[in-house]
């Protein structure tokens, strides 16, 4: 089965790998992650596994989510999300998932939710150039036309406006791997990945391997 981890982002350093080139990576603490329900073809209609990430107190948790931790013999969790499989998973409730499942030179893909910016307008949002800075002008920072007058009379569905910006979940393809520290669950990956620190990322196998000529 295709590995795959909940963890959260520690932040940017820079290490050195063996031809002593010095690499840019983010630090990622992935795991440890309990197996919390193990989903088959004739009793849920599809194969997939669930795990839980980062500890929780039981009074902020409702009596179902108590119960169902308490199923599965397991800690209770904040943090819930399943992933399908084929059927092949070699997994029990109860099992612990943690770093070292991942290994130095492997491409994973990560996913995270980017940094919330708030409404911005067009310049930032979208790099628009703005209008003449000039005195008089009126028109420094804006977008420009956005509608017609008679015909169709109204914004064109998508068109690029002012609105909310961030704080939508991206994926980061095939980044390498470049060390695993097994005994912290930490994951040092090549590159940088969506969020702030100590945000929520899913850490899986890549599912789409990077050509050669780019590695």
């Amino acid at each position: 089965m295709n590995v795959a981890l909940l963890g959260k982002k520690i932040g940017m350093t820079q290490v050195f790998d063996e031809n002593n080139r010095l690499v840019p990576v983010t630090v990622i603490e992935a795991g440890p992650c309990p197996v919390t329900q193990v989903k088959s073809e004739e009793t849920d209609g599809y194969n997939a596994v669930q795990i839980g990430y980062r500890p929780q107190k039981e009074h902020r948790l409702s009596k179902a989510a108590l119960g169902h931790f308490k199923k599965a013999g397991v800690d209770p969790v904040s943090e819930l999300q399943e992933f399908r499989t084929n059927g092949d998973a070699e997994l029990n409730v109860g099992d612990v998932l943690t770093a070292d499942r991942f290994e130095a030179g492997q491409r994973v893909d990560v996913i995270g939710t980017t940094k919330g910016r708030g409404f911005q307008g067009v310049v930032k949002r979208y790099g628009f150039a703005g209008g003449p800075a000039s005195h008089g002008s009126m028109f420094h920072r804006r977008g420009g036309s956005y509608g017609m007058c008679q015909w169709p009379g109204h914004v064109i569905k998508g068109k690029k406006m002012p609105g909310h910006m961030g704080d939508v979940q991206r994926t980061v393809q095939s980044l390498q791997v470049v060390k695993v520290i097994a005994e912290k669950n930490l994951i040092l990956v090549k590159g940088s990945i969506p969020g702030s620190r100590g945000s929520l990322v899913t850490v899986r196998t890549a599912v789409k391997k990077k050509r050669a000529n780019q590695a």
